[in-house]
Formats: C-alpha cells, sequence, structure tokens
C-alpha cells in the first residue's frame, strides 16, 4: 500500500469547517474522500449509508437519525438519503456549530435545486478529484493562478505510463494491475452510480455512450452527431453528459468570448477528467500503445485540462478556465480568466515544437489585446523551450 499522500485540498477543507456549519465534500468514487475526511476530522464520528440499514434509517426516520448522532458527523454518501437535506437545514438552524456535519458524495448532489435551497448560506461546497501530478510527488500546493511557474515534478513514471494508469489512488498501490481496477471501476459506476441516477432501460446503451464519448474527448461537442451515432436523441445525450459531469467523469470547458467581432464557436468541448479511464473506455491495453495514437494528442490535452482543474478545485477555488475557437479554424485550448488579465495555453502532446505550434497564441494575443496575460504552450518534452513571446512549458509542470 503506498503512504496516505496529502491532498492539497486539506487546508481549503478545513477553512470552511471553521465557517459553516456543514461541508459538502464531493467527487468521484475512490478519489480519496472519506480518507481525506477522517484525517481532518478526527473527532467526528463516521457514518456511511451505502450500508443498507443505515442508509434505510436516514431515508425512513431522518429526524431521529440526525438526533441520535452522538455529535459533529462524517455522513457518507450523502446522496443516499436526499430526505436528509431538510432536517438538517433545521437541525444547523437550531445549532449553527461550524463543521458540524460533513458530508461527503461521489455524486454532486447540491447541483438538486431543491437541495441547494435548502442548504443555501449553510453549506460550503468543495471538490476532491484524484491525485494531480503534484500530490502524488509529494510537492505542495502552489497558486492555481501561477500555474506552469514552478519547478516541474520528478516522476518515476513516462508520460505515456501516467497517461494509461490515470491518477486514481488505487492505481497507484504496488502491484496494482490499472486496467483491471479500471475496468471493475467502470462496470461499477455504469451499474450502481448510473442506474441509481437516471432511468436507464439499456444499460449497454449507456455504456456504447461513454465509450463514443470518450473518442469525443478534447472536441468541441456536436450533440445531433454524438446522438446519431449513439442511436438515442439529442436530449437523451444532453442528459446523459450532465450525469458524467455531476459524477465528475467529464468536464465540460466552456468556451469563452466577448465581443471581438469574429464569428466564435459557442459550444463547449468535454474532457476525461481521468485519462487511465479514458485509455480503458479507448480500448488501449498498454502504454506503449498510446504512442502513434491518433488520440494521444486528445488524451494529453484532456490530461492537462484536469490538471489546471485540479489546481482550483484543491484551493476551493471555482476552475475560471474556457476554451477559445472561432470558425476560421484559430484556436486556443485552453483560457484562464484572471479578472484583469486573460490567460491562453495551446496544448501539444508532442516534445518537439515547431513555430506554427503558437500560431493561435499569436492570433489570441491580438485578440483579446491589453487584457493579455500570459500565454505559453504545454508539451510532452520535459525542459522549458523559449520560443521568442512565448515559452513551452513542460507537461510535469503544469499542477
Amino acid at each position: 500500500m503506498i503512504p496516505l499522500l496529502p491532498r492539497h485540498l486539506t487546508p481549503a477543507l478545513l477553512a470552511a469547517a471553521e465557517q459553516l456549519p456543514i461541508v459538502s465534500l464531493t467527487g468521484p468514487r475512490q478519489s480519496g474522500k472519506t480518507t481525506l475526511a477522517k484525517m481532518a476530522f478526527p473527532g467526528h464520528s463516521y457514518i456511511n449509508l451505502e450500508a443498507p440499514e443505515v442508509g434505510e434509517a436516514a431515508r425512513e426516520d431522518p429526524r431521529g437519525f440526525l438526533r441520535r448522532l452522538p455529535g459533529p458527523a462524517i455522513i457518507d454518501e450523502a446522496q443516499r438519503a436526499p430526505e436528509l437535506f431538510s432536517y438538517l437545514q433545521l437541525a444547523v438552524d437550531e445549532d449553527e456549530t461550524p463543521g458540524r456535519f460533513i458530508l461527503t458524495g461521489s455524486q454532486n448532489f447540491l447541483l438538486s435545486e431543491r437541495i441547494s435551497q435548502t442548504l443555501a448560506g449553510r453549506c460550503a461546497i468543495l471538490n476532491l478529484l484524484p491525485f494531480s501530478v503534484a500530490e502524488l510527488e509529494g510537492r505542495p500546493a502552489r497558486d492555481p493562478f501561477e500555474a506552469l511557474q514552478g519547478s516541474p515534478a520528478k516522476l518515476e513514471s513516462s508520460l505515456d505510463e501516467l497517461l494509461f494508469r490515470g491518477l486514481y489512488p488505487r492505481v497507484h498501490r504496488p502491484k496494482m494491475d490499472a486496467r483491471s481496477w479500471l475496468a471493475d471501476y467502470v462496470a461499477t459506476y455504469v451499474e450502481r452510480d448510473v442506474r441509481l441516477t437516471i432511468n436507464i432501460g439499456q444499460l449497454d446503451l449507456f455504456q456504447r455512450f461513454l465509450k463514443l464519448a470518450a473518442g469525443r474527448t478534447a472536441t468541441v461537442l456536436n450533440l445531433s452527431n454524438l446522438a446519431r451515432d449513439v442511436g438515442v436523441s439529442p436530449p437523451t445525450i444532453r442528459n446523459w453528459l450532465s450525469v458524467l459531469e455531476a459524477s465528475f467523469i467529464i468536464k465540460s470547458l466552456p468556451p469563452y468570448f466577448e465581443s471581438f467581432n469574429k464569428r466564435l464557436v459557442k459550444s463547449p468541448k468535454i474532457h476525461f477528467i481521468d485519462t487511465g479511464m479514458l485509455c480503458f473506455l479507448l480500448g488501449i491495453r498498454k502504454p506503449s500503445e498510446l504512442e502513434g495514437h491518433p488520440l494521444r494528442g486528445a488524451i494529453f490535452e484532456s490530461f492537462v485540462v484536469a490538471e489546471f482543474t485540479k489546481a482550483f478545485l484543491n484551493a476551493g477555488e471555482v476552475p475560471p478556465l474556457y476554451h477559445w475557437r472561432d470558425h476560421g479554424g484559430h484556436e486556443v485550448d485552453l483560457v484562464v480568466d484572471r479578472g484583469r488579465w486573460i490567460d491562453g495555453y495551446e496544448v501539444k502532446s508532442s516534445e518537439t515544437i515547431r513555430s506554427s505550434s503558437f500560431s493561435g497564441l499569436s492570433w489570441w494575443r491580438e485578440i483579446i489585446g491589453e487584457r493579455f496575460g500570459r500565454g505559453g504552450l504545454v508539451f510532452g518534452g520535459t525542459e522549458a523551450l523559449p520560443r521568442g513571446e512565448f515559452t513551452a512549458v513542460p507537461w510535469n509542470r503544469c499542477s
């Protein structure tokens, strides 16, 4: 077993628990939520609603369930008992002790309008994704708005090995067969979480959708095309994509647009958050198959977007991340809105950099004008390469 690595979200989690009576800690299954909650709050009792009798008690008698708790509590898999939330509101209105309840769950249950209104002003919302590269290496967190400014990570794994395994904590245990673990993970996700979230008559159709969506990672979403290939309606695809996002399987990267007097693409890009799951869904069986794979560049781009996303979420920030593309084919893979300044980053998986790699950034700089902040290229090499007004930054510095 690998040692318990410090999680960068810990300071934000503790700070939230000093301010509000309820803290919601959500994220995908097996991202380390329960471990983090127990480590951060050793004095809290631990209640797991996945235990059938416990979940039933919480659903059947939520008032009595909360009254019988011995004190501050971690309530794991809280989405299993949505009946609790109204009574949590009543409980914390009577006793506003900060950090009284830590709710964890493998779905972003606070996306529910009813629940978010019930707990508004009483609950802090934090998300824990799988390891970042920096966490895996044991490096301290840094300001997410200062991305790419620090030293590169020094990992034993090659880039392709890391992309293949992904960053779920369990796949980095000694002798763990990453592909077998991911196969079980996907099966469990589809058969349990999806079935609980939406009524799907044919799970094999959803599995087909999942694989076809994986083939579209790092691309601008076209609902109609995806619906046609899966064999369902566009509204169904939109619903299924929302399920993937609520369970932290994908991130939808919205377009960035202002009045630039350009015809802009205003559809989001979809990115799978974990490249290990992505490689499994794409049928990649070993790291060496990534070399020359037609989707290696897209897999790498999703990896970079996920690392930026983790850096912001771990700091307790909403990720101000976008993509930009116009109908003339000019694009910037990742846009970071820093308020006054707007940063732009291109992403290329190759270790060799050509001058044409910066063409999108050059175009972007002209359009954004005086609000242009930083610009750079994240690439698959290991040494920073200055290229005129921009710099090519190695992949292991993006976390």
